[in-house]
């Protein structure tokens, strides 16, 4: 039998946000401020949690501190949504330390992307809570949003109504056809990082999305080989890729390969209905895409529909 879907409940003005930080510190307080001003005056509150500004090198305080605020904030009954600070790396270290009867028992909308993929697809795999593969505190909201972001964003995580479908001019069909399943993926680093462990999601029949950033194509193209055997992908029904902003090989380091070559090669070897050059993930101009949620993908029509709401 099939695990029950666990759909977080609408966020609505007034409630209270928490803040915080799984993987790196904040490399910039004056934008996360920034940030915990904007949603104040969208009328939201804003807590922080207790080790949000800690810092042990490259990790936001200690594993049991940064698990400690991720537990206190899902079972805090006031807290409604939880967003983090930001990514750069951590996450993985907090999976076997997670209470996931925890955050079954309270689910809640969780925002983030990057290093928090790895978090998102274990408590999806856990649990089968939906999550949002959206925009953080330091790099977007305190920097300022794109208007189309923004709206985008507040309504995937406000209206109970779905907001869709996506649909993206600039996107690049590299495979085509037409598909339904549950949108999961991330970051690529992060999906590949959980290959082979208990925190691996079930990919089968589901609409894959892969986003990476700074990585050369020769360990772009490693990974993807790495999904390609342990048959992640092959199971999969669709593929969805998004821009792979400077993955690019370094200038003492030739010969390389495009990207764009790397990505359509796959494609090929996968015969899915692939489409590239979507927005989300670590560029600006991001879409929030809510993982675990069913789609239907038209790589025609350059579109993807959401069939469920993400939010109750």
């Amino acid at each position: 039998m099939a695990r029950q879907l666990l759909i977080p409940a609408a966020l609505r003005r007034g409630d209270l946000i928490g803040v915080v930080s799984p993987g790196s510190p904040a490399r910039d307080w004056t934008r996360v401020n920034r940030a915990v001003r904007y949603l104040e005056g969208l009328g939201y509150r804003v807590v922080l949690g207790k080790h949000v500004t800690q810092t042990r090198g490259y990790l936001a305080g200690t594993d049991e501190q940064r698990a400690d605020d991720l537990h206190a904030m899902f079972g805090n009954p006031r807290v409604k949504a939880i967003f983090c600070v930001r990514g750069g790396y951590g996450a993985t270290r907090l999976l076997a330390r997670m209470d996931y009867g925890l955050v079954a028992r309270h689910p809640k909308i969780f925002v983030g992307f990057s290093d928090i993929t790895a978090l998102q697809l274990a408590l999806w795999g856990k649990c089968r809570l939906v999550t949002f593969h959206g925009p953080m505190l330091e790099p977007d909201m305190g920097g300022g949003m794109d208007p189309a972001v923004e709206d985008w964003f507040w309504r995937m995580l406000t209206a109970k109504n779905h907001p869709g479908p996506y649909r993206e001019a600039g996107a690049i069909p590299l495979h085509p056809g037409r598909a339904t399943g549950r949108l999961l993926g991330g970051n690529l680093s992060l999906i590949a990082s959980l290959l082979g462990t208990p925190f691996q999601p079930d990919f089968r029949r589901a609409i894959v999305f892969i986003e990476e950033i700074a990585e050369e194509p020769y360990r772009v193209d490693r990974m993807m080989t790495q999904l390609t055997h342990s048959a992640v992908l092959t199971r999969a029904s669709a593929i969805l890729t998004g821009h792979f902003n400077r993955c690019v090989a370094k200038e003492a380091e030739p010969p390389t390969r495009r990207i764009e070559d790397v990505l359509a090669e796959f494609a090929t070897l996968w015969g899915k209905p692939f489409l590239s050059r979507l927005p989300f993930g670590h560029v600006k101009r991001k879409w929030t895409v809510p993982i675990g949620v069913r789609a239907a993908v038209d790589t025609e029509a350059k579109t993807i529909k959401l069939l469920e709401a993400p939010v109750g």
